[in-house]
């Protein structure tokens, strides 16, 4: 079993219905126990201003999965929440998936880069990740905690949890 972290957002369709339909999902994967999951967070758009503010999360997986085999079913969620992938990079999505870290290894294919090469960059995924892993060793770029330190989190606020939600 290696423990992945797997990181959500949208900004399309009920962004916020959207990722905890999501993090359901996650939880149903097969060979998969969700282990932790963040609290929601509002965030401004990065790459593209000229659209929505994401609703993002960061869930803590044990897998037996291997990370091609998760990767087909994160792309297969997203489809389902009607994602449909296009040449358009950080526009706007009814959903978006990506593999964080899977456990210590560092993977350059085709359609697959782990740890995530944009990870140490953005406040939605170093503030969600910290939340619930911040001792987390991020392969080839250090703890979590120490990549907060060079990152701007103002553009990124927890959201108000509804007094029937849960986590």
């Amino acid at each position: 079993m290696e423990k992945v972290y797997i990181g959500l957002g949208s900004n399309l369709a009920d962004p916020r219905a959207q990722v905890e339909h999501a993090l359901s999902a996650l939880a149903d994967l097969p060979q998969t126990r969700l282990l932790r999951r963040s609290r929601l967070y509002r965030s401004a758009p990065w790459g593209r201003a000229d659209q929505p503010e994401f609703v993002n999360a960061v869930a803590g997986l044990q897998t037996e999965l291997t990370p091609r085999e998760l990767l087909d079913a994160l792309l297969a969620i997203e489809r389902k929440a009607g994602r449909e992938r296009n040449a358009t990079r950080w526009g706007p999505r009814v959903l978006d998936l990506d593999i964080l870290v899977y456990g210590d290894q560092s993977i350059d294919e085709p359609g697959l880069h782990v740890p995530h090469p944009h990870l140490h960059e953005r406040a939605f995924v170093l503030l969600p990740l910290a939340e619930i892993a911040p001792d987390l060793a991020v392969p080839g770029r250090g703890r979590v905690a120490q990549l907060m330190r060079h990152i701007d989190p103002a553009g990124c606020r927890p959201l108000e949890i509804a007094a029937t939600s849960h986590q």
